[in-house]
């Protein structure tokens, strides 16, 4: 049996997004990482989008980053939020970032906040979210085609 890969998630999903942010993101037709990702996009989407929720620009800015990360398919929503910790800002900066070097950032930020070298992902694991992150920077792979995923929304009417 086929393992299904989503990369469109429902915004509740994403780490660090309030379910009344949700709510009112939902009343402006925005429910998934697929439509915020569409309706801000640009820099000047993003604040007309922070005028209307009347929220600072920085919480477009970092549920933008959070659902771009969230598009490769190894990344998803469960690793989003560390990759943004560890300073990773965009699927395109984690196709050009050095896979031994962010799992060395990734350990170490695991090590300083949580005292746990064991919960950090395997080396192979951050190869992986990089070569996928290289993928989708090219166009290719995930149903991915200009920055945006065409694949089921895990977390809504029935999927995932």
């Amino acid at each position: 049996m086929e393992t299904e890969i989503v990369t469109n998630w429902a915004l509740s999903h994403l780490p660090g997004i309030s379910a009344s942010d949700v709510q009112n993101l939902q009343e402006l037709g925005i429910s998934t990482t697929q439509e915020l990702l569409r309706q801000a996009h640009t820099p000047v989407q993003q604040r007309a989008l922070a005028a209307k929720l009347q929220l600072h620009e920085h919480h477009i800015q970092k549920w933008v980053a959070l659902a771009d990360l969230a598009r490769v398919p190894s990344v998803g929503d469960e690793f989003c939020g560390l990759l943004l910790h560890a300073g990773v800002t965009s699927t395109l900066r984690l196709a050009q970032a050095s896979p031994q070097q962010l799992h060395r950032q990734i350990l170490r930020l695991h090590v300083t906040t949580l005292s746990r070298r064991d919960l950090s992902p395997a080396i192979a694991q951050v190869t992986q979210w990089v070569a996928e992150a290289r993928q989708l920077a090219q166009g290719k792979g995930s149903g991915v085609k200009k920055g945006v995923a065409s694949l089921p929304v895990k977390g809504q009417s029935g999927t995932g």
